[in-house]
């Protein structure tokens, strides 16, 4: 009897907590996932719009298919410019995935060593960063160096510094997050160190190495490095919820995430990754030791998906121009990636 009773009470008790935990999400996340799904991504897009966000776009390159562009919503709010698929686009730390291919890429000529630590390239930064002697080139390509992440410091979206030594400088001197390679941490951090080193060992700017190894091979040429490379009309603007200002004259600097480019280019690059034909011989066995083969991206004002779909052969990259201080929009903005790659599947058949 006392079994029934205590089994009764807990099922109570887990539904009551179940409906509690419904009044702290945010309504419209529930709305997105229980919605029926349309029977296209161009009205899925524009849902999203219903939802909240200001302005997406969308590319699909499914084997087999020509590719396909999708947009809605606004590509200039205050000047009521519609959005459109060949706008570019803030696509923040996606931009990790070339640094890492340009990584492998000068591993395989010998010219990086994964295993060489970061004392043996920047010796000055011995006692200023913790481990220094023990961080590895691989630890930072794969985020296991534990050096704190600059972007976490409190207060520093509010007012960015632009110069790379300056972001350096805030995680300076501060004790390390775990010790090398005993745990994993997302840090923007190993990223700009990461370009600080291939600069060095190129003797010129790794945005040029990429450029030549990368983004002309591929024929990229709507993807640039930094947000000074291009004319700002064609980037696609970025709002955060609250505040009225465009966002899009904001500009990351870091090789952890300054690049500019469109959801076509960034789809096509994502498909060489993962087929293999961005890489030279050598190359991709290397690349597969260290990174991985999609991300996403975030900055005030700016949310990017690139990710490859192996079961159904298919590159989904998914653009959005709205961010807020909750953080609830991220979640909306993977729902309704979800969505997307679910109507493809379906109409693939899968």
């Amino acid at each position: 009897m006392m079994k029934k009773q205590t089994k009764r009470v807990l099922r109570i008790a887990f539904i009551i907590a179940s409906i509690s935990s419904l009044y702290f999400v945010p309504w419209i996340l529930v709305k997105a996932w229980i919605l029926p799904l349309p029977d296209t991504v161009q009205e899925q897009v524009n849902e999203a719009i219903g939802h909240g966000f200001d302005g997406m776009i969308v590319y699909v390159d499914q084997a087999g298919k020509p590719p396909e562009s999708y947009a809605a919503g606004w590509h200039d709010r205050k000047n009521k410019i519609p959005a459109y698929p060949q706008a570019l686009f803030k696509i923040a730390s996606i931009s990790k995935l070339y640094v890492a291919v340009a990584t492998a890429k000068l591993v395989n000529d010998e010219r990086l060593s994964l295993d060489k630590t970061l004392a043996d390239y920047i010796p000055a930064l011995v006692g200023r960063i913790e481990n220094a002697d023990k961080i590895t080139l691989r630890m930072m390509v794969q985020h296991r160096s534990g050096i704190p992440n600059f972007t976490d410091i409190i207060g520093y979206w509010e007012d960015p510094p632009k110069a790379n030594r300056e972001n350096l400088e805030l995680v300076l001197d501060k004790p390390a997050d775990f010790e090398p390679d005993e745990d994993y941490e997302y840090s923007n951090t190993n990223y700009l160190l990461l370009g600080e080193i291939l600069d060095q060992t190129l003797g010129y700017s790794h945005h040029q190495y990429i450029k030549e190894e990368i983004l002309i091979p591929l024929e990229l040429n709507n993807t640039y490095s930094l947000l000074s490379e291009v004319d700002l009309d064609d980037v696609m603007s970025g709002y955060y919820v609250g505040y009225d200002d465009d966002l899009k004259k904001n500009d990351f600097i870091n090789p952890a995430g300054s690049m500019v480019a469109t959801a076509e280019d960034v789809g096509i690059f994502l498909r060489a990754l993962n087929d293999g034909s961005v890489f030279d011989e050598g190359e991709q066995e290397i690349y597969s030791s260290i990174y991985v083969y999609e991300h996403t991206g975030l900055l005030v004002g700016y949310q990017s998906f690139a990710r490859y779909h192996k079961e159904i052969d298919t590159v989904v990259i998914q653009f959005n121009n709205t961010t807020n201080f909750d953080g609830y929009d991220w979640n909306l903005a993977e729902i309704v990636y979800n969505r997307i790659v679910k109507i493809v599947r379906r109409r693939n058949g899968s």
